[in-house]
């Protein structure tokens, strides 16, 4: 039940499961074994992504439900494929009024059946609510807090029901004309009302309390989803009850796990999924997790999975792409022109501090609190006190370099030597604190306060690296994707073997991706940008005569820079429609200024500065000589972009592993940040076979296709060395007894067909085959 390849789709209410059963012929085509589907346990209506599950045991009914997904797997068995599905074991959505658990929570409080399902800290008093949209005094006051009709519960906004306990709903059955008499905009009715909430399980409140106040675990800062305690087997049993027995039907031959950081013990987790998945019928099933591997951070192997879903191989094939010439000079640029550091990882512990405070203060008070409770029950700790322990996690926080440890432990001494650089930080005489922080953490007698300290790694490292320094470090945009090491610029043809060498011994069915439903640019736009490091003084001089329309807009330079690197990259190669590419940057720059959190925000959006970018980026492509100079800069570099493009498709199909195509990206993917990389896919389109120019894609469909044909589940990676001139802008290799030849970093090469200058190359050889010949009428080689 190995894949060989599979295809992701995006599953929701305007592409459910009989909009992909027409597909099953053309994913044969391609090479493809299994359809990798989004969640689809049932979601909140209307989600565009399923990862916000309201009810975990059934298959979400927009999508076609139980019907439905039936007769796409029959579809796919028909053409010999299966499906892989992706779950989401760590979070549910709440709020609203359609997660029957959490309202049962709300209802019943710590006596509820599902009180435990949920990550809520119950000792700490009330569960705090905090979904409403103004002060509760407002609320109340306003009438966006309302009793129902019935006298069953409480409306927020008419959209987020609050139950109320059975003992109250009893006593207002008695009573006459609810309506006014619970009426907030009464002084009498808002005591009331008041009265009748404050006898209530919960506390309704302010959504900005929740970063202070907040006493359940969030996915992230996302209040509306809530985590899972599914390290308890209840739950465990719960939430998995759908895909254990999709598995046992056959339906489905394994899954992929999301956020598996987020999880209180992951790799016990994936341990007791395993033995869950392989109960239910014979052979091995195939669990691959979402994981952001640190620099040179391994997966544990006691964690009994495939390996990840490819975050790690699509900063390694991206690093490839690079030429390391351009680091210094585009640096250079960036630092001077933003005056943001030059150092990623400044800008990253800089993130790190304000992130650890402005978004999840109470979460870190909750681990001190953990912690401190243990230091007072031992006659040795007792006086180091809450603000010490507070400090001194804190410290360790913002040094940290990976998403979490594990139990305290992890294969490389990550901890430790973020505890080392800790003390660099805190007063001289609270390095005992960390030291002694370390000591429980890594001495097992600590687990509850452990665990919270590693549940607020993961959400601090993704909300501080991925969704804010990323977006405000902006030398050259193709570095900064989910999953990269930004501070990273390049890897040589020598790294990079490594990193294969190393996957295919511990993981070898591991999914390579390149693209995902989470990437901030899609892959062939990363592609194109990584031309700009072979030519980092012409992009100079381009960006900075270009840029200098940004002066009399108010513009900041370095956001200019990044919404002049978006344009390059992700332009179509036929501009026919400039308006709605511009609403396309528009849509992105405003997601990337609220992100960066710099000049504006998600709490605090500065809506006066997103509307001058937005005119920056109007104007630019609605003025002729503008768009004509922005397109005649892609036609120069997009040759070269296109196969860079190529060359990631080739060896993501090839190299050891589970190779994964996101849907469309079997064509060129100029996607930008969701919701735009989840637009419409036009299939009819990919399974067109009349040829056409290489613009539309097809040459990027004919090499996957060619290279899933030859691909095998069980694969030998042997690097093979070039000879000659060139023989560093070559990265070959064997797998098996196919011999695969790419270029690299060649766009002087590149003529505007594709095609590579044969005389470019000069004497450079592979074993015996000159390079100007296999590679005269493509930018690929395979031989047998």
């Amino acid at each position: 039940m190995i894949p060989r390849a599979t295809y992701r789709i995006q599953f929701h209410r305007d592409f459910p499961f009989d909009a992909a059963v027409p597909l099953a012929g053309y994913l044969k085509s391609l090479g493809v074994s299994h359809l990798y589907a989004s969640p689809i346990g049932t979601a909140r209506s209307g989600s565009t992504h399923g990862y916000d599950v309201v009810d975990a045991t059934t298959i979400n009914p927009e999508l076609g439900g139980e019907d439905g997904f039936r007769a796409l797997a029959a579809a796919l068995k028909a053409e010999g494929l299966g499906i892989i599905l992706d779950i989401v074991p760590n979070h549910m959505a709440v709020g609203g009024a359609d997660n029957r658990w959490w309202m049962d929570v709300l209802e019943h409080g710590p006596d509820s059946a599902f009180a435990r399902f949920f990550d809520i800290d119950w000792d700490a008093g009330k569960l705090l609510a905090p979904f409403l949209g103004t002060g509760y005094g407002e609320a109340l006051r306003s009438g966006a807090l309302a009793l129902e009709a019935d006298g069953s519960a409480v409306m927020a906004h008419g959209t987020h029901r609050f139950p109320l306990r059975p003992e109250d709903r009893a006593a207002l059955a008695g009573e006459a004309d609810l309506a006014t008499r619970y009426d907030g905009h009464t002084p009498e009715g808002a005591e009331r009302l008041h009265a009748l909430l404050e006898r209530q399980h919960y506390r309704l409140a302010w959504w900005r309390t929740a970063a202070d106040e907040i006493n359940w675990r969030r996915f992230f800062d996302i209040t509306e989803l809530a985590g899972l305690r599914v390290e308890e087997q209840a739950v465990f049993d719960a939430v998995h009850v759908l895909p254990l027995r999709l598995y046992r039907e056959g339906l489905i031959d394994g899954v992929r796990v999301d956020h598996v950081d987020g999880l209180a013990d992951p790799g016990g987790y994936c341990r007791r999924l395993r033995a869950a998945l392989e109960a239910q019928r014979e052979g091995p099933a195939y669990l691959i997790v979402e994981k952001i591997l640190a620099a040179g951070e391994p997966l544990p192997t006691d964690w009994q999975t495939d390996g990840t879903s490819g975050y790690d191989f699509m900063n390694h094939v991206a690093g490839l792409l690079h030429d390391p010439a351009g680091e210094a000079p585009l640096t250079r640029y960036w630092h001077e022109l933003s005056g943001r550091p030059a150092d990623f990882l400044e800008e990253e512990h800089a993130a790190r501090i304000e992130i650890l405070e402005r978004t999840f203060p109470g979460q870190l008070d909750a681990v001190a609190d953990a912690f401190h409770r243990i230091a007072r029950a031992d006659l040795a700790t007792r006086d180091i006190t809450r603000g010490m322990i507070r400090r001194g996690l804190a410290a360790i926080l913002v040094q940290f370099t990976a998403y979490r440890s594990y139990g305290g432990q992890s294969l490389d001494d990550r901890l430790g030597r973020a505890a080392a650089a800790a003390k660099e930080a805190v007063r001289p005489s609270e390095t005992a604190v960390i030291d002694q922080l370390v000591a429980w953490m890594q001495g097992g007698q600590a687990q509850d306060a452990t665990r919270r300290f590693e549940q607020l790694s993961a959400p601090l490292a993704a909300k501080s690296v991925e969704d804010t320094a990323f977006y405000r470090y902006g030398r050259l945009l193709s570095r900064t994707d989910v999953g990269f090491d930004a501070d990273r610029f390049s890897l040589s043809p020598a790294e990079f073997a490594e990193t294969v060498q190393a996957r295919a011994a511990a993981y070898p069915h591991a999914m390579l991706t390149t693209a995902t439903h989470d990437h901030k640019r899609g892959q062939d736009v990363r592609a194109r940008l990584a031309v700009l490091s072979e030519m980092p003084e012409l992009w100079i001089e381009t960006a900075t005569r270009w840029g200098e329309l940004s002066i009399a807009e108010g513009i900041d330079a370095g956001d200019c820079y990044q919404v002049l690197q978006t344009l390059v990259g992700a332009c179509p190669f036929v501009l026919d429609d400039p308006e709605g590419f511009a609403e396309r940057v528009v849509q992105w720059s405003q997601k990337a200024l609220r992100e960066a959190k710099l000049r504006s925000s998600w709490t605090l959006p500065d809506e006066a500065y997103e509307a001058r970018i937005a005119d920056f980026v109007r104007n630019f492509l609605r003025s002729a000589e503008l768009r004509r100079e922005l397109t005649d800069f892609v036609d120069q570099i997009g040759p070269a972009g296109a196969v860079n493009g190529i060359v990631q498709a080739v060896l993501r199909s090839t190299l050891p592993g589970v190779p994964d195509c996101y849907q469309g990206t079997d064509f060129w993917d100029f996607s930008l940040v969701d919701p735009d990389n989840r637009r419409p896919v036009d299939y009819a389109a990919r399974q067109n076979d009349t040829a056409g120019d290489w613009r539309t894609g097809q040459i990027k469909q004919t090499a996957i296709a060619e290279c899933l044909a030859l691909k095998s589940t069980d694969a030998s990676f042997t690097r093979v060395d070039a000879t000659g001139a060139r023989a560093e802008n070559l990265f070959t290799f064997r797998v098996n007894d196919l011999l695969v030849v790419v270029p690299i970093r060649c766009a002087p090469a590149v003529r505007g067909d594709l095609s590579l200058d044969p005389a470019w190359w000069g004497d450079t050889k592979v074993h015996d085959f000159r390079v100007d010949q296999m590679l005269a009428n493509k930018p690929y080689a395979l031989i047998r």
